[in-house]
């Protein structure tokens, strides 16, 4: 499967931005999904996963600003974020595995994941 983000931009803090990773070449519906972000010196870390039934993991920093949603019609994965915060600036990046039958702290996990996007640049400036 391939996947293309979208969605990043340049935003003031208490902004709100939504990202849209889309997926092409199979249908999404039988996919575990993620977002993870890096920042400039750092590593890629987790943000948030949903689970074919839904269910939702997130990284405690956004927790209540944060909301990852599916739509398995539109094969498209969403980040909608809000309250942003200077410390969000990152590439954010979507991925995906098709088969996952562990915890959801493996969801937290890069090495759980096969597909990953190319990224979009959220910048919120203070």
């Amino acid at each position: 499967v391939q996947l293309q983000a979208s969605g990043g931009g340049v935003v003031q803090a208490g902004g709100s931005l939504r990202l849209s990773c889309a997926a092409s070449g199979r249908t999404f519906s039988g996919y575990f999904l993620g977002w993870f972000r890096q920042a400039p010196g750092k590593e890629r870390q987790f943000v948030a996963a949903i689970r074919l039934n839904g269910t939702t993991y997130y990284e405690d920093s956004v927790k209540g600003r944060f909301t990852v949603s599916r739509d398995n019609a539109k094969n498209t994965v969403y980040l909608q974020m809000n309250s942003l915060k200077p410390e969000d600036t990152a590439v954010y990046y979507c991925a995906a595995r098709q088969f996952y039958s562990g915890s959801g702290y493996g969801l937290s996990l890069r090495d759980t994941y096969d597909y990953w996007g190319q990224g979009t640049q959220v910048t919120v400036s203070s």
